[in-house]
C-alpha cells in the first residue's frame, strides 16, 4: 500500500516522458519565445516566455542548470531585438533588463530550495533513524519461523507514528505483539517506545502470554501517571499478543481491543482468529478488570500468521466501503511472508487509490512446511481467480 497508476503518465511507461518533459521545458520556453518573436508584430513582447524559463528551472535543477536558462534567454532577446535593430530602444532595454533581472532571482530561488531540500533530507534521515530504532526490522528467520514486518506511513515522508510491532525468541516460544497507540506525534511515539521496551522485558520473563500482557498494562499505567492533561485520562493502546511454542503446532493469542488476526493457511483459506470475550485496550483498566485469557489455535505448516493495525481493516475506497482482507486474501497463495504483505500493501494502496488516512503496521509470520526453502521467493504464486483491485 504501487503508489503509481499502472497506466497513463503516473505508470511505468508515462514516468518517463514526464520527466523528459519537465527536463526540456525551460528550453522549449525559450524557443518559444524566440518563435513568438520572430512571428508576431514589434508591438506583441515574448519576455514572460524568456522570463519563465529561468524560474522553472530553479525548483527543478542545479544552479549551472538555472544560470544557463537564464543566461540563454537573455542572449536570445539580444540577438532578436539586435537583429530587428531595435536595441537602443527604451522598450527593449527594459524588456532585457527584466529577464537578466528574473534569472538573477531565479538563482536565489534554485538556492534557497537546494537548502531547503538538504534540511528536508536531513530531518527524513533521523525520522527514519528514530523509527529504526523504535521500531527495529525484525530479522527474517526467528526461532525457525519465517518473519516479514512493514510500517506504511499514511502521510508521504512520514516514518515515525503510533502503530507497533515487536517479535522475541524467549524461552518459552517466540513472542509477538501489534498494537496501536491512541494519537500522533512524539507523544504516540513515546508511548510506543514505552509498550515496546516493556514487551521485550516481560516477554523473556513472565512464563505466560497473560502475564505479559499484565505487564504492558502496568507500563502504561506508571506511563500515564507522568503525564498532564488529557493523555493522561483517556490515553490507551490497542494490541494484540502472539506465542508460538516450540515443537507445538498451536499459537496462544492475547487480544486487547485490537482487530483480531488472520491465519492463513497453505490451501488458501484464511480465518478470521477471533477472541470468544472481547477485552478493553491496555491502559483502560481503571474501566473494568478481569483476567487475561489466551485462547489457542492451530497453527500448521505452511501456514502464515497475519496480525495488523485498523489501517488495513479501516482503509476505505472511494465509495467508503472498507477493506476486507479476508475476503481479499482468500484463494491466494504466497510463498512466504514478505509476499503476503508486499500483496496487502498493493492491495490497499489499490482500494484506497492511495489515500490512506491512518498509518499501517503488519506483521506476518510464517511456519514452514517440511522441505520448504529457507529462502523466500519473491514472485507469489496466485491462482486464476484473483480479487481485483
Amino acid at each position: 500500500m504501487g503508489r503509481r497508476a499502472r497506466d497513463g503518465e503516473g505508470g511505468p511507461e508515462g514516468a518517463p516522458r514526464a520527466r523528459g518533459f519537465v527536463r526540456s521545458l525551460p528550453w522549449l520556453l525559450i524557443a518559444g519565445g524566440v518563435a513568438y518573436d520572430l512571428l508576431t508584430p514589434p508591438r506583441f513582447t515574448a519576455v514572460p516566455l524568456f522570463a519563465a524559463a529561468p524560474l522553472v528551472a530553479a525548483p527543478l535543477f542545479t544552479a549551472r542548470t538555472t544560470l544557463l536558462s537564464g543566461l540563454v534567454a537573455v542572449l536570445a532577446m539580444l540577438a532578436l531585438h539586435g537583429g530587428n535593430g531595435t536595441l537602443d530602444e527604451t522598450q527593449s532595454v527594459t524588456e532585457i533588463l527584466t529577464v537578466t533581472v528574473v534569472a538573477a532571482l531565479a538563482l536565489l530561488i534554485n538556492r534557497v530550495v537546494r537548502r531547503s531540500g538538504e534540511r528536508l533530507a536531513s530531518a527524513r534521515v533521523i525520522a527514519e533513524t528514530a523509527q529504526r530504532a523504535v521500531l527495529p526490522t525484525p530479522a527474517e528467520r526467528i526461532g525457525g519461523l519465517q518473519v516479514a514486518a512493514r510500517y506504511e506511513a499514511a502521510q508521504a515522508d512520514a516514518f515515525i507514528g503510533g502503530d507497533l510491532f515487536a517479535v522475541q525468541d524467549t524461552p518459552y516460544g517466540v513472542r509477538l505483539v501489534v498494537g496501536d497507540v491512541r494519537g500522533k506525534g512524539m507523544g504516540a511515539v513515546e508511548a510506543v517506545a514505552v509498550v515496546i521496551g516493556a514487551f521485550r522485558e516481560a516477554a523473556e520473563q513472565e512464563s505466560s502470554l497473560e502475564g505479559v500482557a499484565q505487564r504492558l498494562e502496568r507500563a502504561l499505567a506508571r506511563e500515564g501517571t507522568r503525564r498532564d492533561g488529557l493523555d493522561a485520562f483517556e490515553g490507551f493502546t490497542t494490541a494484540v499478543l502472539a506465542e508460538i511454542p516450540r515443537g507445538e503446532a498451536v499459537v496462544r493469542v492475547v487480544d486487547r481491543g485490537h482487530p483480531e488476526p488472520l491465519m492463513l493457511y497453505a490451501d488458501g483459506r484464511v480465518e478470521l482468529l477471533e477472541q470468544a470475550e472481547p477485552a478493553l485496550p491496555l491502559g483502560m483498566a481503571d474501566l473494568g478488570a478481569w483476567p487475561d485469557r489466551a485462547y489457542e489455535v492451530p497453527y500448521p505448516a505452511g501456514a502464515t500468521l497475519l496480525l495488523y493495525t485498523d489501517g488495513l481493516s479501516e482503509a476505505r475506497d472511494a465509495a467508503g466501503v472498507f477493506y476486507d482482507p479476508v475476503a481479499r486474501l482468500a484463494g491466494r497463495l504466497f510463498p512466504g511472508p514478505e509476499a503476503v504483505l508486499d500483496a496487502l500493501v498493493s492491495d490497499v494502496r489499490r482500494h484506497t487509490g492511495g489515500g490512506a488516512t491512518d498509518d499501517l503496521a503488519l506483521l506476518a509470520v510464517s511456519r514452514p512446511a517440511e522441505g520448504q526453502p529457507a529462502r523466500r521467493r519473491t514472485i507469489p504464486v496466485v491462482p486464476p481467480g484473483e480479487h481485483g483491485g
